[in-house]
């Protein structure tokens, strides 16, 4: 297990790698479709950047706000920030580098799946390939696990998960193998998106 002060450096990492990606995207990259079903590159950038620095008690009240509909409160962000342009989102994600208030919860694990997962929402559909940093990768997969609000364990219940490119395995059943990536998009509710990615007789269960 990581120390907490290594997760955050690896979510520093992250967030400076995600800047530098933004800062090479063309206007036509800004307004291309990510992963993230119905958002733009630049809707997940504005996503992640809203919540560079929000305090705990401030996503506490959003929540209550939107009686703890994560989706409807994502969507709100999202258009808040939506306006901003892409050189201030830019600055932001590379000023907001090191992981404070909500961000900063569970030794920075928080900040380092959401802009993990985020990038490769963006990196994915542009094509922009890289090569994952397998000690971020396991740390978000541990956590992935235990997040009631990822909701990894249950969206995986009833297989066991196999990494094939680092030593990582979790859960009891028919194998799921892959990528640390592509276990990673299974927790997280992104499993069509890998589909060719994974094999094993558990895969049909996760579809």
């Amino acid at each position: 297990m990581k120390s907490m002060a290594t997760v955050r450096t690896l979510a520093r990492r992250e967030r400076a790698e995600f800047a530098d990606l933004l800062d090479t995207l063309t206007t036509d990259q800004w307004s291309a479709p990510s992963l993230c079903a119905g958002w733009t590159v630049r809707e997940v950038a504005a996503h992640v950047v809203a919540y560079l620095d929000q305090t705990v008690i401030a996503l506490s009240g959003n929540m209550i706000r939107y009686r703890c509909d994560i989706d409807r409160l994502n969507a709100a962000v999202a258009r808040r920030y939506s306006e901003v342009e892409p050189a201030e989102l830019v600055g932001r994600m590379r000023r907001g580098s090191d992981p404070v208030g909500a961000a900063a919860l569970y030794g920075g694990r928080v900040a380092l799946i959401e802009c993990l997962i985020h990038q490769q929402d963006i990196r994915r559909p542009l094509g922009a390939h890289r090569v994952l940093d397998i000690p971020r990768v396991r740390v978000c997969l541990d956590y992935a696990r235990v997040s009631p609000v990822i909701g990894g364990r249950r969206r995986t219940r009833g297989v066991r998960l196999v990494a094939t490119d680092m030593a990582w395995a979790a859960g009891a059943g028919p194998e799921v193998r892959g990528t640390g990536e592509a276990l990673l998009f299974a927790m997280t509710g992104r499993s069509a998106a890998v589909s060719d990615e994974l094999s094993g007789d558990g895969v049909t269960l996760l579809r």
